[in-house]
């Protein structure tokens, strides 16, 4: 994301045929500015915009079988996967939230994570190979990491094939999805659960990934991470959910219940729509049409974006080509019939 004034002097820079002819125009237009100076940062910056920071084969941790303190096995549709953390700390980064795949099943895993922390590093590793390793303080990267080595492992799929990963949670009728974005404590995840206690499908809460070859959001199993100020709101809609357990990880996010949701019907959608959402009390249901740029600036912070240029290219075409819009509601009734009308619409196309 850069500023107006930056992006038409990048857009010069590309343009012009030689590196004078962009001085030249630079001259022309304020002779006051240094023209090399600003040709320097421009080409410094593309170069770091193509620069892949923290090459995984860089990485050389020796694996340490001495961590496997705790261990928990899971099954999503017969993919066994076994998972060792080194603390109920560590563990509580990862399986709250794929707590209802746990197995007692004593076959042999197909694959196996490691999660511990060692020199205050936090490390991932898949099959004593080390994947990724970060300060502890960053554990939300790892978290990311695990997602994405989960996604690729229960899809039959490699990272290099996704297109990315976005900050966000996707809902289904059956036929095709939306992407429902929104900062923390806009409502994002709690209008979700809403959906799916209406009948609406849950293809992936918070990390929706999209395959390169097709642009579909394929399923993520995690649970739905619902924050306590939205507990009274779902209680009475969603089954036992006072038997879910409390999980207190991060202060700053409070009390937080993982909530399961049954499979969707197939594995993967294509996207139709992206709504950012923001929940205001005793406001009307309203679902405008925004500019893609506010759309942006939410979704790309937190999301990660393949570095394949026809990825890229892929990405650029999906976003052209669907409507993004804001959604403000209280409302519950009110908002589940919106998202409704706005299902019938893409199904009817």
């Amino acid at each position: 994301m850069v500023d107006d004034s930056f992006k038409h002097l990048l857009y010069d820079y590309l343009e012009c045929a030689s590196l004078d002819n962009f001085k030249s125009k630079v001259v022309s237009i304020n002779p006051s500015l240094d023209a090399g100076g600003i040709a320097q940062n421009i080409q410094s910056y593309l170069e770091q915009c193509n620069v892949e920071h923290g090459s995984e084969s860089d990485l050389s941790s020796a694996f340490n079988p001495l961590k496997r303190k705790h261990s928990k096995k899971y099954n999503f549709k017969n993919n066994v996967f076994e998972v060792y953390y080194d603390s109920e700390l560590v563990q509580k980064t990862i399986h709250p939230s794929i707590a209802h795949l746990e197995t007692t099943d004593t076959g042999t895993a197909t694959v196996v994570y490691d999660i511990y922390i060692e020199n205050n590093m936090l490390c991932l590793f898949k099959n004593e190979a080390l994947v990724k390793t970060v300060p502890k303080r960053d554990y939300h990267i790892i978290q990311g990491k695990f997602a994405m080595e989960l996604l690729s492992f229960i899809h039959n799929r490699v990272e290099s094939d996704w297109l990315g990963t976005f900050h966000g949670s996707t809902i289904a009728d059956g036929k095709n999805s939306i992407l429902f974005i929104g900062e923390s404590g806009k409502g994002k995840s709690t209008l979700c659960a809403l959906l799916t206690a209406n009948g609406f499908e849950l293809v992936a809460d918070d990390v929706s990934p999209m395959l390169g070859s097709d642009s579909h959001i394929y399923h993520n199993p995690s649970a739905i991470s619902i924050k306590e100020g939205a507990f009274n709101v779902l209680r009475p809609l969603i089954p036992n959910f006072n038997s879910i357990p409390d999980v207190l990880f991060n202060k700053t996010k409070g009390v937080i219940k993982y909530v399961p949701c049954k499979n969707p019907a197939v594995s993967n959608y294509p996207c139709k729509a992206i709504i950012m959402v923001n929940y205001s009390a005793g406001s009307d249901t309203k679902l405008e049409l925004i500019s893609i740029k506010e759309v942006l600036e939410t979704l790309i912070p937190e999301s990660w974006l393949s570095p394949n240029p026809n990825h890229a290219e892929t990405f650029l075409n999906w976003l052209s080509a669907i409507p993004v819009y804001k959604l403000t509601y209280s409302s519950t009734e009110n908002v589940t019939q919106e998202i409704t009308n706005c299902f019938i619409q893409f199904d009817n196309h």
